[in-house]
Parts: structure tokens; sequence; C-alpha cells
């Protein structure tokens, strides 16, 4: 269990505050829809270590109030076929701009079989889930990637110039949540880091080098140094392919560009949606997934382990979790929320349940 304190918040108060925190920074309203839900998405479904919840606000409100993101930015079409299209976010919120792709993607699927959207000139778009999860909603197999700043070394090299670039695939299932893959390329990242340091925790020793490229349980070393690919250098592969599908390709940042100039994050981002109908009814698919699924939880458990799940269950039971105790949130992430409402003026306040004190997290 976390000694990090943490409280509990009711989901509905938590919405209402990022959204009306959003619009007091300058956010429009869709734009802030698109993106506090996300925000959310990703507090109900993630481990608060992973950092793409709402104690981002503070972050986001710096970069918006420098420059470093238009709010607001147009979202232009440079290039389009039936399948395909090239788009440019001149450097708005990445998460608006990824979901917005994401749906052009859906509706190209539904006439082609196919879609592909790639974006460049974009910004961080939080977690992959958010926007792969779109596809399962419209009966498609959602697909979302993105390059990221050069964080992960090289197999043999001990300085960063590749990113975590994570991707999502999400799936429909008739399991009552769809089966969600969502990884970084990298074995962890920092927020992870972070978390560990904060409770006093070593790290594995695979998951980052320290500035002279040895290996590292320190999670203060680790972060001062590059991060490690999952699979040694199978991690770096991918995350190189994913910089060539993303940015190299749609013409923009790959590699050490993105994240390098504040004002101008060029980051790239690229989002599939398979239309299942296509290739057979999407209740035959369903089930096939179902029987796939039974297949696989069936197995003989090795030793130390319960049962077997398949990608994305865990979240949706976290999610299932929340729904009924309130979401939780660290102590301290929530005084600085309040601070900021403060600071932008808004009177919206968070509904608190109490102290959180499940074991998991």
């Amino acid at each position: 269990m976390t000694s990090v304190p943490m409280t509990a918040v009711t989901r509905e108060s938590l919405e209402t505050f990022v959204f009306h925190v959003l619009q007091a920074m300058g956010v429009p309203e869709e734009e802030a829809q698109i993106f506090g839900g996300a925000l959310i998405f990703s507090e109900l479904r993630f481990h608060p270590g992973h950092g793409q919840g709402v104690k981002k606000l503070r972050r986001y409100w710096g970069r918006f109030a420098d420059g470093g993101i238009d709010p607001g930015a147009p979202w232009e079409i440079v290039k389009e076929s039936p399948a395909l299209a090239l788009v440019n976010a001149n450097n708005g919120i990445g998460t608006v701009a990824a979901t917005r792709a994401m749906r052009l993607a859906i509706e190209k699927s539904k006439e082609c079989g196919i879609g592909q959207v790639i974006v460049r000139d974009s910004t961080h778009f939080g977690s992959s889930a958010v926007h792969a999860c779109l596809g399962p909603e419209a009966g498609c197999i959602g697909i979302a990637m993105t390059n990221a700043g050069p964080e992960m070394a090289p197999w043999g090299g001990r300085e960063g110039v590749v990113g975590t670039n994570p991707w999502g695939i999400a799936v429909p299932t008739g399991l009552g949540f769809p089966a969600v893959l969502d990884i970084a390329l990298t074995t962890a990242g920092k927020g992870m880091m972070n978390w560990h340091a904060a409770e006093g925790w070593p790290i594995p020793r695979d998951w980052a080098l320290t500035p002279d490229g040895e290996e590292t349980d320190d999670p203060h070393a680790a972060m001062a140094g590059a991060l490690l690919g999952i699979g040694q250098y199978k991690g770096y592969g991918l995350a190189f392919m994913t910089d060539v599908l993303t940015g190299v390709i749609g013409g923009g940042g790959y590699g050490l560009t993105p994240y390098a100039d504040p004002k101008k994050w060029d980051v790239s981002h690229t989002l599939m949606a398979i239309d299942i109908e296509w290739f057979m009814p999407l209740e035959e698919f369903r089930r096939r997934m179902d029987d796939f699924a039974d297949m696989v939880k069936s197995r003989a458990l090795r030793p130390g382990f319960d049962e077997i799940l398949i990608p994305g269950e865990q979240e949706a039971r976290r999610v299932a979790r929340k729904a009924d105790v309130g979401i939780p949130l660290e102590d301290k992430a929530i005084d600085d929320l309040n601070a900021l409402a403060s600071e932008l003026g808004v009177a919206t306040e968070l509904t608190i349940v109490g102290p959180w004190t499940d074991e998991t997290l």
C-alpha cells in the first residue's frame, strides 16, 4: 500500500472542476470538453504515478501562458484521400488534435475499411488509450501512436535520442470492456520514477541509466539519465520505427526535434481505425474475441499468480472501483489544484469522499 497521502474525490465534481479551470485558462469549450475528458479518463484507468491525469493542469497552464501550446489553434487538413489524411495541429493541444484525428480516421474506415490520419506540428497527446478507445465505441479497432521528446537511449548508447513513443490498441469485446494495450516503449517513464522516489523505493535496474551510462536502481540518478527500452534492443527498435511512422513520414519532428523548442514542440501522431464490419459482422467478431479471451484466461497458472488477465482488464477494474469509491488524488495535488483554481478565479470546489484506504492503485 502506498505511503503517499491520498484523498478520494467524486468523479462528477472533478469533471466539473477540470472543465471550469480549462475554460478559465482560455481553452475553447469544445477543446475543454475533449481535453478535460481525457484527463479524467486517465485518472480513472491508470496508476497515479503514470502522471497523465489532472495534476498536469498547472504545467499546461504554464505552457498556455508562455505560448508553448496554443489552445484554439487551427486544426488544418493539409492533404486528404478517402482513406488517408495529413493534418497540421499548429501547436495546438495534442490531446485535442489526436482525438479529432481519430474521429476522422473512424469516418474514413467506414468508407474504405481502414482510415489513417497523421498529425504533425502537435504537442503532448496524453494517454494513447484515450484515442485508441474511440475505435471500439464505433465498432472499430483503434490504433494510436505518437513520438515524444528524446528520453530513450538507443541500444548501446547512453544519451536519449527517441521518445517513450507510446502505442495504444483498443479492440471491441463482449466482456463489458474493450481489450486495450496501452504501453510506452520504455520499460517505465519518469512519472513512475518520481513515484518510487517519493515512496523511498528503489527501481528495477532495467528502467534507466545514469548520465554515465550505468544501470541503476536509484530513481534520483535515473531521472538525470536516459530511459531504457522494453525488451532491451527491441523497445529501441520499436521506438525508432514509431518515429518513422509519425514524424518522418508526416513531415514533422522526429528524434532529437520533439520538445527541443519550447515554443514549437513538433510532436507527431498517427491514428488508425479498422472497421470490423468490413471483415465480418461486429457481433461475430465480439464472439470470437470472447472465445479468444477464454482460451487465454483458462490456461494453467504460474506459481504465485491468482488469475490471467487480458490487456485492459486491470484498467477496467480500476474504473469500476473508482466509480464506487471515488477517484484518488495525492493530497499535494489537491492542494495545488485548489491553489490553481483560486489563481484563475474559479469558484468550483472538489467534493471530498474521504481518505484513500484501498490497498491497490
